[in-house]
Formats: C-alpha cells, sequence, structure tokens
C-alpha cells in the first residue's frame, strides 16, 4: 500500500468553504479509480508547534503504486490539484508530498 501525504500552507484568506470544496473535490477522486481505498483531511491540531507553517493536511492510500501512479495522471487530479495550489500560500511552494510504501 502506498500512503500519498499532503502537507499544506493555504493563504491567509482562503475561506473555509473553499478548503471544504477542494478536500471534496479531492475526496470525488475515489469514484474515477480504482486502487484508491482512502482519503482523509483535516487542519493542523497539534500543540508541538512544529508545522512550520502547514495549517492542513491530507493522506490519500492507493493498493499500490500503479494505482498511486494512475491517480497522478487524472485529468480530474490535475483539476483539483491546480485548485489546491492556486490556494496555497506560494502556489507549489505551500504543499509538501511525501509518499510511503505501507506493504
Amino acid at each position: 500500500m502506498i500512503r500519498h501525504v499532503v502537507l499544506v500552507r493555504f493563504r491567509e484568506g482562503v475561506a473555509p468553504g473553499e478548503i471544504a470544496a477542494i478536500f471534496a473535490a479531492l475526496a470525488d477522486l475515489r469514484g474515477h479509480l480504482p486502487g484508491m481505498s482512502d482519503i482523509r483531511h483535516g487542519a493542523n491540531v497539534s500543540p508541538e508547534g512544529l508545522a512550520h507553517g502547514h495549517t492542513h493536511a491530507f493522506t490519500v492510500d492507493f493498493d499500490d503504486a500503479a494505482a498511486r501512479d494512475a491517480y497522478l495522471a487524472l485529468p480530474e487530479h490535475e483539476a483539483a490539484g491546480a485548485r489546491l495550489v492556486r490556494a496555497a500560500e506560494g502556489g507549489l511552494a505551500g504543499l509538501t508530498v511525501l509518499d510511503l510504501d505501507l506493504s
């Protein structure tokens, strides 16, 4: 299993409704892709003070690397990703992305 982890620094002033819509668009991708088993998202609630400005995060679980790769190539992913980048502080600089192999 591959866990795709995305940390987000949303721009100041991005409305909570827009953040919710972005996460909903990402969650809707499950309907387009077999092998995308779970998606979770939320605001940072850590008391440690180590978020480095990241305000939110989401994770996507894929059955395998092939499912992850198919997700990355989906036009719907590209559209949802572009919306996320527009809302992030500094565009792509406002995102941190890691993939973990949990198999």
